[in-house]
């Protein structure tokens, strides 16, 4: 397992903290052998993309097209135990309605290559990797055929999908696209970038495709690479990415290092291409430098940092929201209407997030 501290954990977390993440801060819930990428650490832009490929390329098993279905079972089920869908607002009990036919959305769901099959020609072992596979409704899966993901304002969405298809209107292409919603856009750019790691050895010899460009490296066309970096900055790992691979890799025994490492893509194509990555890379791409005082607090908290605009969050315990807002030119919160006893404040600048611990005292 990795360890880092809180701040590196938090990064990992979409939208909520859970109870198990505030009382095991000092983990990161994904099950990452010691040592995984050992191998890649102090490398950088495309001998760090090579490396990886052979981490994630040893030991890697085949299963067969139907598995994915089994696999579905474990790696992409939803709290309530229904089959997480990210192209419709269908419910789906996993192995039941399963594709087959289908005129409307919610007949059944099926296996949506997020990298369609005719890019590379159907074959193994792509065709039944479940990092880039996901289940998904049949007739929303229709509308997406085999067009690349892009951004398509106006686009068409189908009554109980998510997601719309239209002309891209992301600088670059203008041909058809399909466009995920927000809440799955960075996980669909880390399985991109996974998939181009994952598959360099073809790279160079794939038909079609307008997001890739028969490259090695940077392996992705540069309106393609633009936007996946913009998605993967702009949605962070979720837990459920995380739940995810820590699943796939049980079944393949290999995984997505951007879920593991989300800095990587920076350190391959982004703002740190030229700079050496390390395990430790990551923990300081996320922190916001802060402190508190007093400590502990009596009616208001003065925070000292040098980062503009910032928003602030404050936790208790259970993880429940107790107080958002901005943080003023004074770098002043008002905390006299909590009770006595121990909060977490948590501050935001776009992606990053850093959060310390504070106590009230009355």
């Amino acid at each position: 397992m990795n360890f880092v501290y809180l701040i590196a954990s938090e990064f990992f977390m979409k939208k909520i903290f859970t109870p198990l993440l505030l009382l095991l801060s000092f983990f990161v819930s994904a099950i990452e052998p010691a040592g995984y990428y050992g191998g890649a650490e102090n490398k950088t832009e495309s001998a760090l993309k090579s490396q990886l490929y052979s981490i994630i390329s040893s030991g890697y098993v085949t299963r067969s097209y139907d598995y994915l279905y089994t696999t579905y079972e474990t790696s992409d089920v939803t709290s309530t135990g229904k089959v997480w869908d990210m192209y419709s607002t269908c419910s789906w009990t996993p192995g039941v309605k399963k594709c087959g036919n289908y005129s409307v959305v919610c007949d059944c769901y099926n296996r949506e290559h997020s990298i369609p099959q005719s890019w590379f020609s159907e074959n193994s072992p792509m065709v039944s990797d479940a990092h880039h596979i996901y289940p998904t409704d049949g007739k929303v899966n229709g509308q997406r055929s085999n067009y690349p993901y892009g951004e398509c304002t106006g686009g068409a969405t189908l009554s109980g999908g998510l997601g719309r298809l239209g002309n891209c209107t992301f600088a670059g292409y203008s041909g058809l696209v399909f466009e995920p919603i927000d809440e799955y856009k960075g996980d669909f750019a880390r399985t991109y970038f996974y998939f181009a790691t994952r598959y360099q050895n073809i790279m160079t010899s794939f038909v079609g495709g307008p997001s890739f460009n028969k490259t090695t490296y940077p392996s992705f066309t540069d309106w393609s690479l633009s936007l996946f970096m913009k998605w993967s900055r702009n949605d962070p790992v979720s837990q459920k990415e995380i739940d995810r691979n820590d699943a796939i890799y049980a079944v393949q025994h290999n995984r997505n290092p951007f879920i593991d490492h989300p800095e990587l893509a920076e350190y391959i194509w982004g703002g740190h291409k030229g700079e050496p990555w390390s395990l430790s890379s990551e923990i300081n791409e996320m922190r916001i430098d802060f402190s508190i005082y007093p400590n502990p607090v009596q009616g208001e908290i003065m925070i000292k940092t040098d980062e503009p605009n910032l928003s602030y969050s404050i936790y208790n315990l259970s993880g429940q929201v107790l107080k958002e807002g901005y943080l003023g030119v004074n770098m002043v919160i008002q905390v006299d209407q909590l009770g006595i006893g121990m909060y977490l404040l948590q501050l935001k600048s776009g992606t990053r997030k850093s959060i310390r611990k504070f106590v009230v005292s009355k």
